[in-house]
């Protein structure tokens, strides 16, 4: 059994991946030059993130009313918990440069930052293709997320790398080198949600 549409789970699903989606477009495109940029990047990625707690919270509400369920409950809810983990990392990352006060993204921070922009417009696409039952084509996006993630790891070591070759700062190392293993970890956030479009489709392909 797959989403119908208008399905209000579906339509759930649809709204925090374009929630996420949103959050990381914007991350990856506003542009910082000051100490007041900082404060408005970091409080509107506070906002999406807060939108998104609140599609989740109607998740679990409307599935704690409904008897039968499109798909099995505990995926909707993985999926949904797993799409708000990535916008989470965000919104840290982002209180991150605030508290930090960096307004210059490095080139590594940028590459990290495109994957994951990359990994939220799979994700939406793969989120309206369940009420499709186009599993080859959700399999597909779900490959393109672990590749993304993959290319991510290599990213995090050249980081660090670079960081220890050519800072001389502690206090900046310790700073970029945080800020490298966050926007990492929001990769492996990614590769959760793949995983969990894996199980679905396991499930009811």
């Amino acid at each position: 059994m797959v989403f119908k549409k208008k399905d209000k789970f579906a339509i759930l699903l649809s709204s925090i991946a374009g929630n996420l989606k949103e959050g990381a477009h914007y991350f990856a495109d506003y542009k910082i030059t000051n100490i007041t940029d900082l404060k408005t990047f970091s409080g509107h990625m506070k906002e999406l993130e807060t939108k998104g707690d609140s599609f989740v919270h109607d998740v679990i509400k409307d599935l704690n009313k409904v008897f039968i369920t499109p798909i099995e409950r505990e995926d909707i809810l993985a999926l949904a918990m797993s799409m708000d983990d990535v916008l989470d990392g965000l919104e840290h990352t982002a209180a991150m440069f605030e508290m930090y006060s960096i307004t210059q993204a490095d080139e590594y921070m940028l590459k990290f930052v495109a994957a994951i922009r990359q990994c939220s417009d799979e994700i939406e696409a793969a989120v309206e293709l369940l009420s499709t039952k186009k599993w080859t084509q959700v399999r597909e996006h779900s490959i393109k997320i672990k590749d993304l993630e993959s290319k991510c790891d290599g990213i995090l070591r050249q980081s660090i790398k670079h960081l220890f070759n050519t800072e001389k700062d502690p206090i900046r190392i310790i700073q970029y080198k945080e800020i490298y293993e966050e926007l990492e970890q929001v990769a492996d956030y990614c590769q959760h949600v793949a995983n969990t479009f894996e199980a679905i489709i396991m499930k009811n392909a």
